[in-house]
């Protein structure tokens, strides 16, 4: 009598082959989370670095000495309508929402601008954008702080930076 050889994977060789897998996940996955934030936040440096140099071409052209908002940037041809848009939270650019405006100091023109993950880590370590929040102004200093609010600054002719938690200065 013969009998026929059965061939194919058996259930626990399957079994071993998903588990491999998941652990693969487990560790390629938060990874790769990071590495999605670790993006959004270098996006949102650059960008920040645009709106410096947009409000000091600004202010030298079309602002008669004052600084713009983001609208009044867009305006001027000086930011793209992506980044003018990120200032409401339903449409943030690269995970982040953006903010630009002219701060009223006696003999001083200021502005204040920032940047902010739209979901920080705290509040989502899974579909957290960022994990830092950024500030910059006339000065072109760039702010940091590891909270989901952006640094601060007076609005006095001192324009002093309080950076907040784990914040410091961008080299």
């Amino acid at each position: 009598m013969t009998t026929k050889r059965q061939e194919g994977f058996s259930l626990i060789e399957l079994l071993i082959v998903v588990a491999i897998i998941g652990i693969i996940a487990a560790i390629a996955i938060p990874n790769l989370l990071a590495s999605r934030r670790a993006a959004n936040e270098g996006s949102a440096i650059a960008t920040m670095r645009v709106i410096f140099s947009s409000e000091a071409t600004y202010q030298a052209t079309a602002g008669a000495g004052a600084f713009g908002t983001l609208a009044e940037l867009e305006t001027a041809g000086l930011i793209d309508a992506v980044v003018a848009d990120a200032a409401a939270a339903a449409t943030p650019k690269s995970g982040y929402n953006f903010t630009a405006t002219d701060v009223d100091v006696t003999g001083l023109p200021a502005f204040d601008a920032t940047s902010i993950a739209s979901v920080h880590t705290s509040v989502s370590a899974v579909t957290g954008t960022g994990s830092r929040a950024f500030y910059v102004n006339e000065s072109g200093v760039m702010w940091f702080n590891t909270t989901a609010a952006a640094p601060t600054c007076t609005a006095t002719t001192a324009r002093t930076v309080t950076a907040g938690t784990g914040g410091g200065v961008l080299n």
